[in-house]
């Protein structure tokens, strides 16, 4: 069985090696953007799951900037992580944004201007949450870039009292894998993926996390994500 790290330098590899990617690169070390990603996300936005959502939490990273512009122009609320969890997630609700500004207001660089940062007794209920990926398996079973960070985030929004909701990737076909990905209890699994070409329904009964594992939780984690210090006042 490969490593995840294995998996990952080998996915990377691909989509340099035929040219899938684009802006920002290098594509290692991070969630790839590709082209076709605004394909991908209108398979999304055509689920009935997306239609009724009304809160939607995204990952801040470049291929799903086409999902976070839509979300906005959908008139639905768009919720971001900080980068590395520093300061919670940040919130903007579309009356927030100026017709024509919704690109601008979903991008990193200029959200800051049309959101907030919320504190996390604030936070509303999430109906979807979408993912970026490194590698995804046919069944669900996904790879980040290696730092956990949308691992922590469900878990993160669990163990506030959110219910469990549909996850869904956006990603490049060269993304998928046949490789027996390796699992852990933390590991998130995603329920559809989409594709520049395709949309999946991902078959399985992988458990997503309920919570934080607190015993896997270093302190220097709560020293590095304040947020979880704070998660943990509110919950214990």
């Amino acid at each position: 069985m490969k490593t995840k790290g294995e998996i990952r330098e080998r996915v990377w590899e691909r989509m340099t090696e035929e040219k899938v990617g684009r802006f920002p690169f290098p594509l290692k070390g991070r969630i790839p953007n590709f082209k076709g990603a605004e394909k991908a996300a209108a398979y999304v936005t055509n689920m009935d799951e997306y239609k009724e959502a009304k809160v939607i939490k995204v990952n801040p990273d470049s291929p799903q900037l086409p999902i976070r512009k839509q979300i906005l122009i959908d008139g639905k609320t768009l919720l971001v992580p900080t980068p590395r969890l520093k300061d919670g997630f940040i919130m903007v609700k579309p009356e927030w944004v100026p017709d024509g500004e919704e690109k601008k207001a979903a991008s990193l660089s200029h959200i800051h201007s049309y959101g907030k940062v919320i504190p996390l007794k604030e936070m509303p209920t999430i109906d979807l949450i979408i993912v970026g990926s490194v590698a995804i398996h046919q069944d669900g079973r996904r790879l980040g870039k290696g730092e956990g960070y949308a691992d922590r985030e469900y878990a993160i929004i669990r163990e506030l009292g959110n219910p469990a909701v549909p996850v869904i990737t956006t990603i490049h076909e060269t993304q998928l894998v046949q490789d027996e990905l390796p699992r852990n209890a933390y590991d998130l699994t995603v329920d559809y993926i989409a594709t520049e070409k395709q949309f999946i329904k991902t078959k399985n009964d992988y458990e997503k996390p309920t919570g934080i594992l607190w015993e896997q939780v270093a302190d220097k984690e709560k020293e590095e994500m304040p947020v979880l210090e704070e998660i943990y006042k509110l919950t214990h």
